[in-house]
């Protein structure tokens, strides 16, 4: 993996922890606080200056009550991570609104390859 590719990837992390630390209704600060680090640590971190190790990040999902692999796997480009993450998304819905969902979807998709 190229520095170019490391740095994209550290960013899309970083993003996605930002996220995850919202969703809980934390600040850096008390994610920090948690970690036993500054704040300056989860500040770089989530602008994606620094790359978390897997120790890390495990802590991190710990804190956000998610799966370790969700900070990882909501930044993939791989189309089964993608899906993993849609059906992540669709879960808590009816069987009625995973169907609109679908539909919507296979529109889109259809459209998509008419381009």
């Amino acid at each position: 993996m190229s520095g170019t590719e490391e740095r994209q990837l550290a960013v899309v992390v970083g993003r996605a922890i930002a996220k995850q630390r919202k969703r809980c209704g934390l600040t850096q600060n008390e994610v920090a606080e948690k970690l036993g680090v500054s704040f300056d640590v989860v500040s770089r971190t989530e602008r994606g200056i620094v790359m978390p190790g897997i120790s890390r990040l495990m802590q991190l999902a710990a804190i956000f009550d998610c799966e370790t692999a969700e900070l990882l796997t909501e930044t993939s480009t791989r189309s089964t991570d993608q899906a993993s993450r849609m059906a992540d998304l669709i879960s808590d819905l009816n069987h009625a609104e995973r169907l609109l969902i679908m539909s919507m979807v296979e529109q889109l998709v259809a459209y998509m390859k008419q381009k």
